[in-house]
């Protein structure tokens, strides 16, 4: 036995297990130390994960190199990240790559330049708006770089040089990041109505229990959600605790920001995949060393190092964007939640359209329900009313706007107000073929149509990124002027409505036009401030936005989505086309919305025109009982994949030959994936449904570790699928 002092560590690489390392007598080592360990040639940062097995012989132990001057990763977090890889089923270092994942964030920071204010006093009507901003910023007596505090004032850094060559500011030099601000948690919040404070008042009780449980706010569209939960993050300040609040997507981060600024006075830390890998490391930093106190971020914010996490909220729980689908397959919302339960401390899931899942736990009291039925401030919710595309039909096959909703739009502009065209679909047109020979463009990596973009001149792959320029003729029979774009996209609508409403001032929003956080901000502030009358949009524009002019919404092609066989399917078309919906109307003036459809008699249109969300859910979780489906059952998805199509074939052969069977447990497949080919490797899928009391991932390891298949095929694990493809 190895009687050496040693430890085990971890390292954010795909292997399963904690490696022992010799700790040398110079470094003071613990469970949850961050630390710099050889692995190969290099040196890579490292997490102890508890004491050495002791099982190696002592001249094949390295030595820990160094550790890094932070607080050790929290136990509790190490038992998160242990728990999650067993549910997952993936290698404990994959999932330690979700924390570690600025690793220069472990580094001493580098002295910068902060700015403060300065000894001189200007005279208010000697400085400009931009100046006087500036100094507002830095009234705080935070140091700030000259990046960040031109950001918080909106203005260029030219304008700080100017008032530090003045003596208005003045510069020091800091060794750490600028400190975080923290929140105000005494500051006034909203005047909240009685059922507000209500809900309020029950999520700050929970904070208060220091305990864990768990609540559905389930309120309508503008019903004033963000501001009830608000209280809850407010308590959680006031204990010192750091509070996480999930977003599905950057998006929506910047009406939230300005909310979040108004109520407790200065902004949250961020954290999302558009952001600069400085910002990043500021933010990281500032977790781990439990400076920043709220975090505002996408699903993997959730893994960020929290010194003393109390409180999270899962805004828009329903979202498909909290599933990973890539690396490590996870759904935040539910990790989430067992990150609150480890933790021992209350969560929320907010929606107006909760997920299936979500409002069963609600509905049989395992969540409090929270509800809010009622729109904030007297407004109204939208009347919706559905637009038979089998009667009332575009003029032509050109057109994909009905005479009813054209109508709409014009009597919508004549009142000076705004309306919305939502179309899930970018580009121009979904299909472009040739009318001569019939030739269709089509991936060569992946099973999917090429997609016409006007804005570029190509047709673009919406998997893998593959696109050619958009040829003259056709490449099959070489006719000119055969090629036809069938079906429209957003930009295809634009033409339209330029068409229809040749003096109206259009904006299309969608991740092709808003390619940046910067960029996004900018259509969405000309929206709010009313200089945009017609906005045509895709999903990122579907929840989460107010727009105060925004009176009329026209849904062009309500029956996307409804295809393809998907269990979810007609539940996030009616949680989509719900939120799409909810963006008008949220003042004063009642909002309208027609949904274009092909099937107004499908029971997912009648429950949006309706408006009998409980009553559609409850079928909806009736059929999913008697099919025995999820959430009443477990599934998971087996993915096969690989460059050679004969090798993906047979491995998927030999493992569904050796499949799971039995009077609890069903293995389906293998098939092929719908979509059979993705980014040049070809996929065969297997699905297993099982009871819920079976140990699922202990019997999928026995199965799938028994077979032995070729380095050169790829087997996936995804643990409660959401998707299919």
């Amino acid at each position: 036995m190895n009687t050496q002092n040693t430890k085990a560590v971890l390292t954010p690489y795909p292997i399963d297990k904690a490696y022992d390392y010799a700790l040398p007598i110079h470094i003071e080592g613990q469970a949850g130390d961050y630390v710099c360990v050889p692995l190969g040639s290099r040196e890579i940062p490292a997490v102890i994960w508890g004491d050495g097995a002791g099982d190696v012989k002592p001249n094949k132990i390295k030595p820990i190199i160094s550790n890094y001057n932070l607080p050790p990763l929290p136990d509790v977090h190490r038992k998160f990240l242990d728990w999650m890889a067993g549910y997952t089923m993936a290698a404990k270092g994959a999932v330690l790559k979700l924390t570690l994942s600025v690793p220069k964030a472990l580094e001493p920071p580098v002295t910068i330049t902060g700015y403060v204010i300065g000894e001189q006093r200007p005279d208010d009507k000697g400085i400009s708006p931009a100046a006087k901003r500036i100094l507002d910023v830095a009234q705080d007596g935070l140091p700030r770089r000259a990046s960040e505090l031109a950001e918080e004032a909106e203005c260029s850094t030219g304008v700080i040089k100017t008032l530090f060559n003045k003596g208005f500011l003045k510069t020091v030099e800091l060794q750490t990041p600028p400190p975080c601000r923290v929140p105000d948690s005494e500051r006034a919040g909203a005047l909240l109505s009685a059922p507000q404070r209500e809900c309020a008042d029950t999520l700050v009780s929970m904070v208060k229990d220091k305990s864990y449980s768990a609540a559905l706010l389930d309120g309508v569209t503008g019903a004033g959600k963000t501001e009830v939960y608000f209280e809850a993050v407010a308590e959680a300040l006031r204990q010192n605790k750091q509070v996480l609040i999930l977003l599905p997507e950057i998006a929506l981060s910047n009406a939230f920001l300005d909310r979040f600024k108004t109520r407790f006075g200065c902004a949250p830390a961020l954290w999302h995949s558009s952001l600069s890998v400085a910002k990043r490391k500021t933010t990281w930093r500032g977790v781990a060393e439990g400076q920043s106190k709220v975090v505002i971020g996408a699903r993997s914010a959730l893994f960020l190092p929290y010194q003393d996490l109390g409180l999270i909220i899962v805004d828009e729980e329903h979202d498909p964007a909290y599933k990973q689908e890539e690396g490590v397959i996870y759904h935040a919302r539910d990790m989430a939640v067992v990150r609150a339960s480890l933790g021992s401390f209350p969560i929320v899931m907010v929606s107006a359209t909760p997920s299936l899942e979500t409002i069963q736990n609600a509905w049989e009291g395992r969540y409090k329900h929270l509800s809010l039925p009622m729109r904030h401030g007297g407004a109204s919710l939208p009347d919706i009313h559905l637009i038979d595309l089998k009667v009332d039909k575009p003029e032509d096959r050109q057109h994909f706007i009905a005479p009813t909703l054209e109508k709409a739009v014009a009597e919508t502009l004549e009142k000076k107000q705004q309306a919305l065209l939502f179309l899930n679909r970018r580009g121009y047109a979904p299909l472009t073929l040739c009318r001569h020979c019939g030739h269709r463009f089509q991936c060569p990596r992946c099973t999917a149509w090429l997609i016409e973009h006007r804005r570029t001149g190509k047709l673009h792959c919406h998997h893998c990124d593959h696109y050619v320029k958009m040829p003259d003729i056709c490449p099959e029979c070489s006719e000119p002027d055969s090629l036809a774009a069938c079906g429209p996209g957003v930009e295809r609508i634009l033409e339209e409505v330029k068409e229809r409403f040749p003096e109206a001032r259009v904006c299309v929003l969608s991740s092709d036009t808003a390619t940046t956080h910067d960029e996004l901000r900018a259509k969405l502030d000309e929206i709010q401030s009313g200089d945009v009358d017609i906005i045509i949009g895709t999903q990122i524009i579907a929840k989460g936005h107010h727009f105060p002019k925004l009176t009329c919404v026209g849904v062009v092609d309500g029956d996307l989505g409804l295809t393809g066989g998907d269990l979810r399917a007609t539940e996030r078309v009616y949680q989509l086309l719900h939120q799409v919906a909810g963006r008008a109307g949220r003042e004063a003036e009642k909002g309208v919305v027609y949904l274009q459809t092909f099937t107004p008699e499908a029971r997912v249109m009648q429950a949006l025109a309706s408006g009998e969300r409980d009553e559609f859910m409850e079928v909806e979780l009736s059929e999913r009982e008697s099919a025995n489906m999820p959430p009443f059952s477990r599934l998971v998805g087996i993915i096969v994949s690989g460059r050679d199509e004969n090798e993906v074939e047979q491995a998927a052969m030999v493992l569904g030959r050796a499949a799971p069977q039995g009077e609890k447990i069903q293995t389906l497949g293998p098939a092929e994936a719908p979509m059979y080919r993705l980014r040049g490797k070809f996929r065969r899928r297997l699905l297993i449904r099982s009871d819920k009391s079976i140990d699922v991932q202990k019997t999928i390891k026995h199965w799938v570790g028994s077979i032995k298949l070729s380095s050169k095929i790829r087997v996936q694990i995804d643990i409660d699928p959401q998707s299919f493809y």
